[in-house]
């Protein structure tokens, strides 16, 4: 299972008036690491979008378990939970500075049409895509 990694610099704007980041915050940074996951795997999703191509999500789950402050770096680790073809569920740890976990979180998403929100199959319209994530997925489900 490959497992990206983005550092994030936790900005004075991403805090809430406790000095702590926001929540909403934590969401932007998974962007971040799906956008990783994708480079490392030798893609780029803007040349998907210029495709006509988008991946909205369709659900969300998030734990926060310590909150991250100004200052600190948070490692945003990505991988790929679930993939059938159509549908991909992206894990997420944000981990803290200390090594303790700040948040776990999953996102689903599909691939649409951006003209029509049709969904389309990964497997059939980007053969390259589907095999690097099939080998890049986790192996347990």
């Amino acid at each position: 299972m490959l497992i990206s990694k983005k550092e994030v610099e936790v900005r004075y704007a991403e805090t809430d008036q406790m000095g702590v980041v926001y929540h909403a915050n934590y969401l932007v940074w998974m962007e971040l690491g799906r956008t990783q996951l994708i480079k490392d795997l030798g893609f780029s999703y803007a040349a998907m979008e210029s495709d006509g191509i988008i991946s909205p999500v369709i659900d969300l789950q998030v734990s926060y378990k310590k909150p991250l402050r100004y200052g600190e770096t948070a490692l945003v680790k990505t991988w790929i939970e679930h993939y059938d073809g159509l549908r991909v569920i992206y894990g997420y740890e944000v981990v803290r500075p200390d090594g303790e976990v700040s948040v776990n979180a999953t996102s689903s998403h599909v691939c649409v049409k951006k003209d029509s929100f049709r969904p389309i199959s990964i497997r059939k319209h980007y053969p390259e895509w589907h095999k690097a994530y099939e080998n890049a997925k986790k192996q347990v489900e």
